[in-house]
């Protein structure tokens, strides 16, 4: 098996506007995939994910690489925290949005696992541990946005 690059699709109801809002905003990120987001979203922007709350919750080094709003968003994670990111100490996620029929068709690629120089143990725990994230968190983004939208709509119902 290669353990190099994840790649998955999800089709979302809702313009590519929106749905880069939702994979670029920490506000939104916090609603479908961590705990917590610390970021801004553009380019060369610092800052970290949380997983989990108490003394289990653990930070995530990120770092903002790309931002072209509606088409492409990408960052480095996983680099440990006193390092800045670069291709061998972190993991490089790229959302990628195109229109599709009347919503969005986003891709996502998670890359850098073999230049991170992990033993072959190691490579592929992180990489089956990354696949089973995103397994889980990507299909979260779609009902997220519903309700977005359904927001919207009760709002300007009133």
């Amino acid at each position: 098996m290669e353990f190099g690059t994840i790649e998955r699709e999800v089709y979302v109801e809702a313009s590519p506007e929106i749905v880069f809002e939702v994979v670029s905003s920490a506000r939104h990120l916090e609603q479908w995939w961590p705990d917590e987001a610390h970021y801004e979203s553009a380019p060369g922007s610092t800052g970290d994910i949380v997983f989990g709350q108490g003394p289990d919750k653990t930070a995530v080094p990120f770092t903002v690489i790309d931002a072209q709003p509606p088409r492409t968003f990408s960052f480095r994670w996983t680099q440990p925290a006193d390092e800045a990111a670069v291709i061998g100490n972190s993991l490089l996620v790229t959302f990628e949005l195109r229109p599709s029929g009347g919503g969005t068709l986003l891709k996502m690629t998670e890359s850098g696992f073999r230049e991170m120089g992990w033993d072959a143990a190691l490579l592929e725990q992180q990489y089956n541990d990354h696949v089973s994230g995103w397994t889980f968190y990507l299909p979260r983004i779609a009902p997220y946005v519903a309700t977005l939208s359904n927001a919207a709509a009760t709002r300007g119902g009133q």
